[in-house]
């Protein structure tokens, strides 16, 4: 506590400050809606200033709450640099350890990958975010990211650690249905399972010199494992890792030859969180992993 004012109280100022409610900032700092209002409360009392306004959409910032803002979000920074200097010397193979990766691999790939790291490493709790946006690694939102493209995050040490090749698969039923494509200019003539508002197969086509937007698409859906399973379901052809479509029964893989992109596998961690000893057992194991199957 500095003259008063507890650095929990700014911590629950800024989070209502960033979400714009008292129930939507105790979700994000995992505390009640009530103690919520109670830190506002108490800060503006030892502060002697208002700091929100009740409006008919929430809470607005006053001007003395818009001056603080600035400053708490500093200090939140400050905090979490420190958080992160403290982490980077522990030297316990113990505690938990958060990774972010997309939903594809979160589902297909890390099972087994953790699976063996847990037998090695009893003592590491592994919290794993399946999502393709972008952690930020420096909010801690997660300690390692798997990503297929080249993080650009400040402060963040990168390894690209293999190349994971891509296929062109359907459903048996779909290609007795409806036959097979004889190349990549036949996808037109295909029901195509796609994305929503990712645009990767849409620039993977551009590169083989196919011009196509989201209504190529006859099914769109963001999440890789839905969009899976509806191949898996013969709704039409889609795209996938080698190695999953082809464990996959039912499915079969399409033109071959075709030259599709590879998919870049990066881990990421903070230049901090390098130097964890649990973090950089983590970040290593994985990295030897995805060596050892997608490695040059």
């Amino acid at each position: 506590m500095l003259d008063g004012v507890d650095w929990s109280h700014l911590q629950t100022f800024a989070a209502v400050a960033d979400h714009g409610s008292l129930s939507a900032a105790a979700r994000a700092n995992g505390i009640s809606q009530p103690t919520a209002g109670r830190h506002v409360a108490h800060l503006e009392s030892a502060l002697g200033v208002s700091l929100f306004a009740r409006t008919a959409t929430g809470l607005e910032l006053t001007a003395a709450g818009t001056d603080l803002l600035e400053h708490a979000h500093a200090m939140a920074a400050a905090a979490n640099r420190l958080s992160l200097a403290a982490e980077g010397r522990s030297t316990a193979l113990a505690g938990t350890v958060r990774i972010t990766a997309s939903e594809i691999v979160a589902t297909y790939t890390l099972p087994a990958i953790l699976t063996a790291f847990h037998v090695e490493e009893p003592g590491i709790e592994i919290e794993v975010v399946a999502s393709n946006t972008t952690e930020n690694l420096l909010q801690r939102e997660a300690d390692i990211a798997i990503r297929m493209y080249r993080p650009t995050q400040s402060d963040v040490v990168a390894r690209k650690v293999g190349e994971i090749p891509v296929g062109i698969f359907a459903a048996a039923a779909y290609v007795e249905r409806r036959g097979a494509p004889r190349d990549l200019a036949d996808f037109r003539d295909h029901d195509i399972v796609g994305y929503d508002r990712d645009h990767q197969i849409i620039d993977g086509f551009r590169r083989v010199g196919l011009e196509v937007d989201r209504h190529f698409f006859a099914f769109r859906c963001d999440n890789q494992v839905v969009a899976w399973h509806m191949v898996v379901a013969g709704f039409g052809l889609g795209f996938n890792q080698i190695q999953i479509g082809e464990a996959e029964p039912g499915v079969v893989r399409l033109l071959p030859e075709a030259d599709l992109p590879s998919l870049p596998v990066w881990l990421a961690a903070h230049e901090e969180l390098r130097s964890s000893a649990r973090v950089r057992r983590v970040f290593d194991f994985l990295a030897d992993a995805f060596a050892s199957a997608h490695g040059s």
